[in-house]
């Protein structure tokens, strides 16, 4: 049985390729390296440059390789980007991921696991949010994602397809063996953005809002470490190999952090002061979104392993460091 890791040479879809490996599982990745790295995929796995939107590619890759189950990790996912230019990002994450179930339809690949998004949610008034609230998303990103939603949904109840839908909250830290991490170099995610202002790469960190509703007026999010969100990427592989039926969770820790609160966290874990200014709010951006995530560790028995804030921030600053070193390798 193979593996198909869209969007496998980036940074979640990359962690999950090195998951699979180290299981022992045949892995093709596939992705057309706009955002991910060569470099990044697993020597062990197998690299198919394209677009997981082209159908006749799909077809043959499934086919020759012997696809048993995908993981669709490949997306555009920049909030304020998706608000600048929408129907780029509904074409990208809508339509191509349409050709991407429709080919798994054809060649009876019966397994899937998409990654979705908290966004789904919108600017959600309970917390922790669980799975069957409302989803109002606020953003063409947040849209986007849930029309694959509903697409998964119709095409599992029309075909022999079972699904795992799981709605990430905010992706950090690195493989805690070094292995690999946030590579992105102009990546919008809060931690990764610190730490690289930390070590100088930027020249201050931009807030962009104060005034929301929370404890400190700062946005509050749930910060998941990027090897436990792979480990519910495994055993929903499992639990779908196993006869499960199609199921949606939420992959969060349970647990609000502002972002004031994460730049002091990498401030003092980095020993670095570095300056902070504050901007007015972006547009889809909701005040608080932190998850229930109940229902994944009941129904796949998922338990976080890293679920520590000052870990996330020291594995995600030896990674930049590391990576620092392999760029001006590749200059040098």
């Amino acid at each position: 049985m193979t593996v198909l890791v869209t969007g496998g040479a980036g940074y979640i879809g990359g962690h999950m390729a090195l998951e699979l490996l180290d299981r022992g599982e045949n892995v093709v990745v596939l992705d057309n390296l706009s955002t991910g790295f060569g470099w990044n995929v697993p020597e062990a796995a197998t690299l198919v440059v394209g677009d997981f939107g082209d159908e006749a590619l799909l077809n043959r890759v499934i086919r020759e390789h012997r696809i048993s189950a995908i993981a669709h990790f490949a997306a555009k996912i920049v909030v304020p980007d998706s608000i600048a230019d929408p129907l780029g990002y509904y074409l990208n994450n809508t339509t191509k991921s349409r050709n991407l179930i429709d080919q798994a339809v054809k060649n009876d690949v019966r397994h899937f696991i998409f990654s979705s998004t908290a966004a789904v949610y919108g600017d959600a008034m309970d917390h922790p949010i669980g799975e069957d609230e409302p989803h109002l998303p606020v953003s063409p990103y947040g849209r986007s994602k849930l029309m694959v939603e509903w697409m998964l949904a119709d095409a599992a109840r029309a075909h022999d397809l079972n699904y795992v839908i799981l709605r990430y909250f905010n992706v950090a830290g690195a493989d805690p063996k070094g292995r690999m991490g946030q590579s992105t170099r102009r990546a919008t995610h809060l931690i990764k953005r610190a730490v690289q202002t930390a070590l100088g790469e930027h020249s201050h960190m931009e807030i962009f809002g104060t005034d929301y509703p929370t404890k400190d007026g700062s946005c509050i999010r749930d910060y998941i470490q990027v090897t436990d969100l792979v480990q519910a990427h495994v055993q929903a592989l499992t639990y779908l190999r196993d006869k499960g039926e199609s199921i949606t969770c939420n992959c969060g820790y349970g647990r609000g952090l502002s972002v004031l609160e994460v730049i002091d966290v990498v401030k003092r874990v980095s020993g670095i002061d570095f300056k902070v200014v504050l901007s007015g709010r972006r547009a889809g951006d909701p005040a608080a979104i932190v998850a229930c995530s109940d229902r994944i560790k009941q129904v796949l028995g998922w338990k976080p392993q890293y679920d520590n804030v000052e870990e996330i921030v020291v594995q995600a600053l030896n990674w930049e460091r590391r990576l620092h070193n392999h760029r001006m390798t590749l200059e040098g």
